[in-house]
């Protein structure tokens, strides 16, 4: 029945885990933790002892149904990094958010299942201290691999994870928690822009390029910047590396496909937007939830390291924004992409009516290894 249910709601893969504690992924959180790789998500922090185990979440369930849905991409994402007046979308967030989608039909199939078994029933899409990457690793649906990332054999790094905790008691499934198989391989370590693995497995959010674009509400350390590129909203490198892509099929499910308004746009459609065109133009998205004020953030920064200087004078203006981590990036911007006079005409225009000092010491800041275009 829950093959059957899955099947026939869209979703490519399921897989069964019973529950137990799990001590070593405990001490995994706990290390993770311990070593403020969490960056500003203080939220994991806060429910960690809930986080450290399905049952410390709900005492009462006995077994996981982890289900998974492809979002495979027709093409190579790290394409549009060529395109540097484009911003560049991580694939998750060019169509309809996941969580309407993935949490509709799961609990559509959560529904079903309770009526047929009687059990209570529990649905979790990315909404809850429960880590979904783990239990999916268990159920045999893949292995976590060097970048902390679901692989799996049938759809390489691409797939959005909803779990059913409840209370029946379930056999796990028959194919069991697959075997690592990424081997020597270190593609997708190596390739990190801003060196966010430790070591093999270990991932630092600090410096993670999703994090700092999605989840980090601060101004951006200068260090990051230049690596970031045009990466707007996200960051697919060690995902879109991975040998085990080729064996993904281009996702089926429509509404992950990108919209024209997501589809790597141009820089400067970013840069004009303010809150209300924000909303509209991003609205049933994962972007919207970000906020104005960081993608344009982020879009500044993707304007510095652009070489075009045609958007200079929208940086410019938006040196006066409300937005003090706007107003920052477009000082930064500005300067990146301006040459010396016109930095230095700039400076003297807007240091001096900045009253925020973070923000005012941008005109300072060094900014080495740049050239001028």
């Amino acid at each position: 029945m829950i093959r059957t249910e899955a099947s026939t709601l869209g979703l490519d893969a399921v897989g069964i885990a019973r529950l137990a504690d799990d001590p070593e992924l405990s001490a995994r959180l706990a290390h993770f933790l311990s070593e403020k790789r969490h960056g500003d998500m203080d939220w994991m922090e806060t429910h960690a002892d809930r986080r450290s185990g399905p049952l410390k979440l709900w005492p009462e369930a006995r077994s996981a149904i982890i289900f998974g849905q492809s979002y495979a991409p027709p093409d190579n994402p790290l394409d549009a990094l060529a395109h540097r007046s484009n911003a560049a979308i991580s694939v998750y967030a060019k169509g309809r958010d996941y969580h309407d989608v993935l949490k509709k039909k799961i609990k559509s199939f959560a529904r079903s299942f309770a009526e047929r078994s009687g059990a209570d029933v529990k649905v979790f899409v990315d909404t809850a201290p429960l880590m979904e990457k783990p239990l999916a690793a268990k159920a045999g649906l893949g292995w976590q691999g060097k970048h902390t990332i679901l692989v799996s054999r049938d759809h390489g790094n691409w797939l959005f994870l909803g779990i059913v905790l409840t209370t029946a008691e379930l056999e796990s499934d028959s194919n069991g928690a697959l075997t690592d198989h990424c081997g020597s391989c270190r593609r997708c370590l190596d390739v990190c822009p801003t060196n966010a693995f430790p070591a093999p497995y270990q991932l630092d959010a600090r410096r993670c390029i999703a994090y700092l674009t999605i989840e980090h509400k601060g101004h951006i350390a200068p260090e990051f910047r230049a690596p970031i590129g045009n990466r707007v909203f996200g960051c697919d490198d060690c995902a879109a590396v991975c040998p085990w892509n080729k064996f993904a099929s281009t996702a089926t499910e429509m509404r992950y496909a990108a919209r024209p308004e997501t589809d790597n746009p141009p820089l400067a459609e970013l840069l004009a937007l303010n809150d209300a065109a924000f909303r509209a133009r991003f609205a049933g998205t994962p972007i919207k939830r970000t906020g104005r004020d960081r993608v344009v953030r982020n879009a500044l920064i993707a304007a510095g390291n652009s070489g075009d200087r045609s958007l200079l004078g929208q940086i410019e203006n938006l040196i006066g924004d409300n937005s003090a981590l706007v107003r920052a990036m477009a000082i930064w911007a500005s300067r990146r992409l301006a040459n010396p006079a016109e930095a230095e005409a700039l400076r003297e225009r807007y240091q001096a009516q900045e009253r925020d000092a973070e923000v005012a010491a941008e005109w300072t800041l060094p900014m080495e290894g740049f050239q001028p275009a």
